[in-house]
């Protein structure tokens, strides 16, 4: 993006003149939830938006995937019995779930899936024209589907070229840094957005852009910026902060998953991944000392076999199947990574422990589903390129290119995805007042959640959004009003820009990366997949102190476009973190124990189980931090909510729980609701246009 700024009007702001770009609706983020929203819109005859993003071409949906990455909806194959309502069900079960969110993105899977379809988008069908599907995880039919390993990003390329075709602007090169608001309690809304544009800072200051909106669908993604060990791309960082700045909401903030993913490059190993069964190795830093960990540790190979083929199906750790199931391989590869010190890698050259697998040691499912594939022989790698070509031509293509035929390929425990976000309505907006969260920056999950019920929940929230926005005259406060609402924000962004580059002109090294490292390295350390009382709570304190200092010890060369971008990366990831740790502090006050993707280390818990056979001497030891107990579904009827408020030094995080809502019950007769949606189209007909 150029110094020439498309529809741009210069207004006295904070001293200076900044440029103000106008539109009744500003999309944030250019990923699959942020095209839905923008084609959903301009299918409504909607005009009036424009679309800001940090990188056009970076971002989870255009850059994740896994063997097949999975798509969920409605069952639309064979002659099984599913229903709105019994999808809705599926979701809700999956705990701390509201049901209206359940519902809605039940009802809208269909409609969400087809558009798609229209757009090119080749989920595969049968030759009768049905979507055929396949179970997931958490999933008690067959209701997930595919489009190969990059699911998302072709969902991504087709809504885009919809997007252009419809003549969309997009601004690129531009990083979120603050929301404008006005009003105040439950009067505050949306006024306008603040963004860093990637160009060369003018007049000794930041190169600030300002958008004046009624209403910000917020597709930014989730807050990926938080872990070191992350399966996130490395071009995704969320903005979270932002918006707890702007006083939004997080709702189930406690919620994560995390996985087995390839650190270079960032990459879920899960599905034929597992089912390929390959070897799992340790060796010590220096690539010394290799050891065939997984098998030394739980020692029964049609055991080990069997576990390696299940994490296929059961990716994401569970603390449920921690003690004697799948998820006990996660435990193994943070014992190695995180306690140890050691590397961990997936090796596909050899077979586990023997040198020729040996079928007889299978249990059912794994034994019928390869030889009904013809795969009970070979090398792993062989079995991989025979279930999934594409899975292994993946590491080819990426940089730095991995050869699964030669390779190891290094792996750790991940932070994935999280269930929790930004709280919203049935129709995805948030507290604020013009904030609408959609994709992953909504926190419209539980504690569990189907695989692949993310992009479908983008999708149908994305949609929900836009038809609120394009259902209502949300009105533009007058410019100068504008103006006085976005004069301390700028200030402030100003005030902190200023002060980092004075302590760079004194002589002292820009540290804001530095900063941002630091934080995700304490994350993942303490609070990634095993946490305790203790780690939460002096993470929270270092988080807090790191917070209050933040001000006053940054610094950035501000001749530097990378380095005071690093500035507001580093503040947004610093608050994010501050009321993500106060969520789950405040999750253990409450009594909250193990669940879901989390394992919170109880002296007086059990440990799992390494061998199951009836000597129990044979049992290997594992460490104490292991040692857990289950929730039990206690708090899963709940939702927790937090928010941060402004004050001195760090500021605070306010907390408080509710019951969560139920599954809406029918509407009534076809007549009643025919009559009301009549009306409310009518009603819209009636609003001003856009």
């Amino acid at each position: 993006m150029g110094d020439r700024i498309t529809g741009a009007r210069n207004v006295p702001i904070a001293g200076t003149s900044l440029p103000v770009v106008s539109a009744k609706t500003v999309i944030v983020g250019t990923g699959a939830a942020g095209y839905a929203a923008a084609v959903r819109l301009a299918k409504l005859g909607y005009r009036d938006l424009v679309m800001v993003t940090d990188k056009r071409r970076a971002g989870t949906s255009r850059n994740a995937g896994s063997d097949k990455q999975t798509y969920y909806k409605l069952t639309l194959a064979g002659d099984g019995g599913d229903s709105v309502g019994e999808l809705a069900r599926t979701l809700f079960a999956g705990g701390a779930m509201d049901g209206d969110h359940a519902l809605v993105e039940a009802a809208g899977s269909t409609k969400a899936f087809m558009q798609l379809v229209d757009l090119g988008v080749p989920f595969p069908e049968n030759r009768y024209g049905e979507y055929v599907g396949y179970k997931t995880d958490h999933d008690p039919r067959q209701r997930a589907t595919s489009a190969g390993p990059y699911t998302s990003r072709t969902m991504v390329e087709q809504l885009e070229a919809r997007a252009c075709d419809n003549g969309i602007e997009v601004f690129d090169g531009c990083q979120v840094v603050d929301i404008v608001t006005i009003g105040e309690g439950r009067e505050r809304r949306v006024a306008g957005l603040l963004v860093l544009r990637d160009s060369a800072p003018g007049a000794g200051r930041p190169a600030w852009l300002l958008f004046r909106c009624a209403a910000i669908i917020y597709a930014t993604g989730g807050p990926a910026g938080l872990y070191a060990a992350s399966a996130y791309p490395h071009s995704q960082w969320g903005a979270a902060g932002a918006a707890f700045r702007a006083g939004a909401r997080g709702k189930n903030l406690t919620e994560w998953q995390f996985g087995l993913a390839s650190l270079r490059p960032r990459w879920n190993v899960s599905g034929t991944y597992m089912q390929a069964l390959p070897r799992f190795v340790s060796t010590d830093i220096a690539g010394g000392d290799e050891r065939e960990f997984l098998a030394e540790a739980i020692g029964d190979y049609p055991r080990l076999l069997s576990l390696t083929f299940l994490k296929g199906y059961q990716w994401p750790f569970d603390v449920q199947k921690a003690r004697d199931g799948s998820s006990l391989i996660d435990l193994l590869v943070h014992q190695e990574t995180v306690l140890r010190g050691r590397r961990v890698y997936l090796d596909y050259r050899r077979n586990p422990v023997h040198d020729d697998l040996r079928p007889e040691a299978l249990d059912c499912e794994a034994y019928d589903y390869l030889a009904r594939v013809g795969a009970l022989s070979g090398s792993p790698v062989q079995r991989l390129r025979h279930l999934n070509e594409p899975a292994y031509q993946f590491y080819l293509g990426k940089g730095p290119s991995v050869d699964l035929e030669v390779d190891l390929l290094e792996v750790g425990i991940c932070a994935q995805h999280n269930n929790g976000g930004l709280a919203v309505d049935s129709w995805w907006q948030s507290n604020l007042a013009g904030l609408f969260p959609v994709g992953e920056a909504a926190g419209t999950h539980g504690v569990y959640r189907p695989g692949g019920a993310a992009l479908n929940s983008g999708q149908v929230g994305a949609a929900r959004a836009a038809e609120y926005v394009a259902g209502h005259d949300i009105r533009l406060v007058e410019i100068n009003e504008f103006a006085t609402a976005a004069e301390p924000v700028v200030q402030a962004a100003d005030d902190l820009a200023g002060s980092a580059a004075r302590r760079s002109l004194a002589g002292m090294p820009d540290n804001g990366d530095t900063i941002l490292r630091g934080v995700q390295k304490l994350m993942s350390l303490n609070v990634g997949l095993v946490r305790s009382v203790v780690s939460v709570r002096e993470t929270l304190n270092q988080v807090r102190d790191e917070l209050a200092r933040f001000p006053d010890q940054v610094v950035a060369n501000p001749a530097s476009r990378q380095t005071v971008r690093e500035v507001f990366r580093a503040r947004d990831v610093l608050l994010t973190a501050f009321v993500y740790l106060a969520a789950i502090d405040d999750y253990l006050t409450h009594g909250g124990r193990s669940r879901g993707s989390a394992l919170y280390s109880d002296p007086y818990g059990d440990l799992p189980r390494l061998h199951l056979g009836s000597d129990p001497s044979a049992e290997t030891s594992l460490p104490d931090c292991f040692r857990f107990r289950l929730d039990g579904g206690a708090l899963d009827s709940q939702v927790q909510e937090a928010w941060w408020t402004p004050g001195s030094q760090a500021g605070s995080t306010k907390l408080a729980w509710r019951e969560r809502r139920p599954i809406p019950s029918a509407d009534g007769l076809f007549e009643d609701v025919w009559r009301d949606f009549r009306d409310r189209r009518l009603s819209a007909q009636r609003r001003p246009s856009h």
